[in-house]
């Protein structure tokens, strides 16, 4: 698959997961995918295959009482690394989320094998979700 194949998959991803449609969104991902979030807090670290990213993007709408929203900046395709850029804006505690976000993706065969996010403010994040 080509750059334009990986940019229309990623951004079926980002249609599905704010629509919570997470049996789409699942099938977008390899079976044995691997996403990596950064930081130190607790929804931080390696979510390994399909089942443990669902899973994750489960416990984000729920640690945020459904108020995650990801606006889609830009979806950029590459033929190795798609890059997905976008807004997160949520709120919970009487905190509120609102950064930047890129996101690498790894797409082979149609299917996410791997994906690495990077925050505008890792801190904040942490700070956030904890």
């Amino acid at each position: 698959m080509g750059a334009a194949e990986n940019a229309a998959a990623v951004r079926r991803g980002y249609e599905a997961f704010s629509a919570g449609d997470l049996e789409t969104l699942g099938a977008l991902f390899a079976e044995d995918a691997v996403w990596y979030v950064p930081g130190n807090g607790p929804l931080s670290g390696t979510k390994r295959g399909r089942e443990a990213i669902l899973a994750f993007f489960r416990e984000l709408g729920e640690r945020s009482q459904g108020s995650l929203n990801v606006s889609v900046r830009d979806i950029v395709g590459g033929e190795d690394h798609t890059v997905g850029i976008h807004q997160a804006h949520a709120e919970r505690n009487g905190k509120t989320l609102d950064q930047a976000t890129a996101a690498v993706f790894v797409v082979r065969d149609g299917k996410v094998v791997e994906c690495r996010e990077f925050f505008e403010n890792t801190a904040l994040s942490d700070d956030f979700w904890a």
